[in-house]
């Protein structure tokens, strides 16, 4: 047997380890290079002595010390990877086996003895240990030749590191160019919209430019014209400081004349009126015929164009809420009644305050003219009625038949009757000639909101807090047609001209347009969750025009079914809406803001 040793320690086996290289490179070259005969008899080891040598403390520190170097370049050179694989390789049951990588020193031994260069062997072997033992090689010197696997494993791991850091950048560079393209964009847009914004800004200068030109054309015609009416002013005032001075005149001198009058004829006048008023009695007005026609029944009137109303002017002429609302049957004036307790006259379309009648002690509900324009009927919260001559300018008659507050009033076509509706659930006619109370409609089951007569007709009807509508007859005072379908109080119904339709509105923002031919309902109209104070026809029927609790009044086509227009202005519920009458040419409507306006 051959006994191939490998030097790892000092120069004591030197000899050995040339045999064990030289004995590695025979074997790998496949020939059989003989370094030393060593004969091995199978005869018994009796035949010699033995004996104990004793143990040299320098040997065995020698070999310590070497075992420790073996121990330290294995495990410098061993890889990591290697290493935590061969504590992991037994796991499957099998033994492994690894091949050790070369140090330095053995790999130029390999090469000296492959090349058979053995005097260079020799001296090489020499100066290494010699070198070794001096301690002139580091640690780092001592490392294991990296062979050609390991390099290529390692370039390979380098080029993964440095493609995936490339990836990495062509990503990066991807997202910035997104990002530049984003940029891009919203800075031709953001330069786009400066432009824009300064070619307005450009404009709205030309303009002010044009419109302060333009001012300084009125300037001059607006100072003489605020000249022209403070000279008017003066004028007036002065025109009516003489008025005064004269009407003063004049009723001193009236006063003196009645006084001499008054006492000659003090004693005849009062002879003369007690046996008048003896021998007199209350005449009383005949009911109205039912055989009338109606001059309106088969009127074709064009509808009024209330998608071109906007608001005209606006009056502030009460102290309180403007309730109620009415138009003179002759000519351009309206009377206006308030919370304030008062009623009001005034000229259209000027808003000239004619006549204002105060004599109510609350709030004033409703106000309507004689259809002669001669009186003027208001009803209160003190539960009167009162009757007021306008030529006289004076209450001509009180009406205290009620014994709750009354809520609205209406005259006869003829003018002979006048009906009431009040808090105390009732409705009343009076006779315009007697001034007595002729009939009362009792039947509704809560306040009588509203009262009026169809047109041309002796039919009263009414709008109840009990949720329906009634129809009337004046003259026996009997019910002849009740609506049921309000979910809530209705606090108005009216007729149109034609006397066919009736419109009745409640606090639920619900409308219903009845006909009256077939009594039914035929149209529903929702105008949102705030109530509706009041309705007003047209003349010709086919608008209807709806004061709301949300401050606007809204028009509706009845004819065709559709929304016309939303008429905003007032700042506080719309209490009262109503068209002028003889030509629909505009609309006026009070609201609880104190205000009375016009739309034309």
């Amino acid at each position: 047997d051959d006994l191939l040793l490998e030097r790892h320690g000092g120069g004591a086996r030197a000899g050995a380890a040339r045999r064990g290289g030289a004995a590695a490179a025979a074997d790998k070259e496949k020939t059989h290079t003989i370094l030393e005969s060593i004969d091995l008899s199978d005869g018994s080891d009796e035949d010699f002595a033995l004996e104990d040598l004793p143990d040299d403390p320098d040997l065995l520190d020698d070999e310590e010390e070497t075992l420790d170097d073996i121990n330290r370049l294995v495990a410098e050179a061993k890889p990591q990877e290697e290493v935590a694989q061969g504590y992991q390789g037994g796991g499957d049951g099998h033994a492994r086996v690894q091949q050790r990588p070369q140090v330095i020193d053995d790999f130029f031994r390999n090469f000296l003895i492959k090349h058979g260069m053995k005097r260079s062997l020799e001296t090489f072997q020499t100066e290494w240990y010699e070198l070794q033992q001096s301690g002139k090689f580091k640690d780092s010197e001592l490392q294991v030749v990296p062979d050609i696997f390991t390099q290529n494993h390692g370039l390979h791991e380098e080029v993964v590191m440095l493609r995936g850091e490339v990836e990495k950048a062509r990503a990066v560079a991807s997202t910035a160019k997104q990002t530049w393209d984003k940029f891009r964009k919203e800075r031709d847009f953001h330069r786009m919209h400066h432009r824009r914004v300064v070619q307005e800004k450009n404009k709205l200068i030309v303009d002010l430019r044009r419109l302060k030109k333009h001012y300084e054309q009125y300037e001059p015609t607006l100072t003489e014209l605020k000249h022209k009416y403070e000279v008017a002013m003066k004028e007036k005032m002065l025109m009516r400081l003489e008025r005064d001075r004269f009407l003063s005149k004049v009723e001193t001198l009236q006063k003196q004349l009645s006084q001499v009058q008054a006492d000659s004829k003090d004693d005849f006048a009062a002879s003369q009126e007690q046996r008048e008023q003896t021998s007199r009695r209350p005449k009383q007005a005949p009911w109205p015929s039912e055989d009338r026609t109606n001059p309106n029944a088969n009127s074709n009137y064009e509808a009024a164009r209330v998608e071109d109303l906007k608001k005209s002017q606006t009056f502030k002429g009460h102290q309180g809420a403007v309730s109620r609302i009415a138009f003179h049957p002759s000519i351009p004036v309206v009377a206006t009644a308030s919370d304030d307790g008062t009623w009001k006259m005034w000229s259209m379309t000027e808003g000239q305050l004619v006549l204002s009648g105060e004599g109510h002690k609350d709030w004033v509900s409703d106000v309507a003219f004689h259809p002669r324009g001669s009186l003027v009927a208001t009803t209160s919260g003190d539960f009167t009625v009162k009757i007021w001559d306008v030529a006289k300018e004076k209450c001509k008659h009180t009406l205290t038949d009620h014994s709750q507050a009354v809520w609205s009033c209406a005259f006869h076509d003829l003018g002979d009757f006048l009906v009431t509706s009040s808090m105390d659930q009732t409705a009343k006619a009076f006779d315009m000639q007697s001034m007595k109370c002729r009939q009362t409609f009792r039947g509704h089951v809560d306040s009588v909101n509203y009262i009026t007569f169809q047109p041309y007709s002796n039919v009263v009807l009414t709008a109840s807090g009990d949720k329906t509508v009634s129809m009337w007859d004046l003259r026996t005072g009997l019910c002849v047609q009740t609506f049921y379908g309000h979910s809530n109080a209705c606090n108005q119904a009216i007729f149109n001209k034609r006397g066919d339709t009736i419109a009745s509105c409640d606090s639920d923002g619900i409308v219903k347009l009845w006909d009256v031919r077939v009594v039914s309902e035929y149209l529903q109209i929702a105008t949102g969750q705030f109530p509706v104070n009041g309705a007003a026809f047209d003349r010709s029927g086919k608008v209807l025009a709806l004061a709301s609790g949300d401050a606007s009044i809204k028009t509706f086509n009845v004819e065709e079914r559709v929304f016309v227009a939303n008429l905003e202005g007032h700042h506080d519920s719309v209490q009262d809406v109503a068209f002028e009458p003889t030509g629909d040419k505009y609309l006026v409507s009070a609201s609880s803001d104190t205000t009375f306006s016009t739309w034309q």
